[in-house]
């Protein structure tokens, strides 16, 4: 009878004893602390970035037309030159006695030409006079059909010798102007970038076009990109880019995207083409955009650092995209924790727009200045809050 007795007071200590053990465990275990970061409004891009080379919008090669030695060059490398200029000057002895003998053979055949049309006057006259005595029957039928196949070799002549000379007049025109040719000059207004001939050298125009020297306008500038095939189809015509060049400074030079090349260039086509490996197995395809260069911070040849702006939010609610979960099959839908004012987290779900990796543009889902749970740890306090 005492062990039932007694068992009301056995089951209140044994209450008792849980739950002080229970405040013991709950006042004993680590507490947490939150890693936070503010939500906050700032801009956000994402973009494709490459290598690229700065060439001249507009440019001619001028080169030799005739074969010569450089007599005098009047331009170096650097010099601006108008339309219209005199740039080289090449020996013209050999176009210039071509030309002499195209006219003397010219005058040649118009003064046989001057004798065949007097030979053909008198035969005009020895035919009219057989006509005539014929009328008369004073001369024969064959002397008759003499004097008027006399007349029509020489007016046959005549013809022949007014092809001779029409032929001889293009000769001479091909001729002079071949020797103009001797005498270089600008076909556009600008600046010389480079210069691949000496005075005193011998061109040899037979089988190609030397090219002497380049001019070039450098008041607008051509950017040549070279894209990795896997971010090529994100750059579009009309995109907005810009760039920096390896100067060292912080400018960049705006632009938009002019044309996007449908194959890489010829060197990858072709070693693609006969199997061959590439000294990369990136293949690259060719954007080109322009950008004024009226300053003329920038010149040919010059590297780019390229960034074409694929998506962009200015002044936006911005998280760090490592702070949230994605929802499956959701894409633009993300879980985020948030922790309130009276220190309990909150899970949210927020839609985004703009992304890159390390950051988001907030459609909804949060407000700004909100405190977003970017991790979790131990707190250092955490074991001593509990005192016997």
């Amino acid at each position: 009878m005492s062990f039932f007795k007694l068992r009301p007071r056995s089951l209140v200590a044994g209450a008792l004893l849980a739950l002080g053990l229970a405040a013991w465990y709950v006042h004993s275990r680590p507490a947490t602390a939150w890693d936070t970061t503010a939500v906050r409004r700032t801009h956000i891009e994402t973009s494709v970035t490459a290598m690229g080379t700065l060439q001249p919008r507009r440019y001619v090669d001028v080169g030799a037309q005739v074969s010569g030695q450089v007599n005098r060059l009047h331009v170096q490398p650097g010099a601006q030159v108008g339309k219209g200029q005199l740039l080289v000057e090449i020996d013209p002895s050999v176009q210039q006695a071509t030309v002499d003998a195209s006219r003397a053979a010219l005058a040649g055949l118009r003064a046989q030409l001057a004798d065949q049309q007097a030979q053909y006057r008198l035969a005009a006259h020895q035919h009219a006079r057989q006509l005539q005595m014929a009328r008369d029957e004073a001369t024969r039928l064959e002397d008759v059909q003499t004097a008027e196949a006399t007349l029509g070799s020489a007016a046959a002549k005549i013809d022949n010798l007014r092809a001779q000379i029409d032929q001889t007049q293009a000769t001479l025109k091909a001729d002079e102007a071949r020797l103009g040719y001797t005498r270089i000059f600008a076909p556009m207004a600008g600046t010389v970038v480079s210069l691949e001939a000496r005075e005193g050298q011998t061109l040899n125009a037979t089988y190609q076009t030397p090219n002497i020297l380049r001019i070039a306008d450098l008041s607008a500038m051509t950017v040549w990109t070279e894209v990795s095939e896997a971010d090529v189809r994100r750059v579009k015509p009309g995109m907005p880019v810009y760039f920096t060049t390896l100067g060292g400074d912080a400018r960049r030079w705006q632009g938009r995207v002019r044309q996007v090349l449908p194959a890489p260039p010829v060197a990858e086509a072709k070693a693609a083409a006969a199997g061959q490996a590439a000294t990369s197995k990136v293949v690259l395809y060719t954007v080109l955009f322009d950008v004024d260069n009226l300053d003329a911070e920038l010149m040919p040849q010059m590297t780019a650092q390229v960034s074409f702006v694929t998506a962009s939010a200015q002044n936006v609610l911005t998280v760090p995209m490592p702070a949230l979960k994605p929802v499956p099959g959701q894409p633009d839908r993300y879980t985020a924790r948030v922790l309130r004012s009276d220190g309990q987290v909150e899970s949210r779900t927020v839609r985004l727009g703009v992304k890159t990796r390390l950051t988001a543009e907030v459609l909804d889902g949060l407000q700004e200045g909100e405190q977003l749970v970017t991790g979790e740890r131990v707190a250092a306090s955490g074991l001593s809050r509990f005192q016997w």
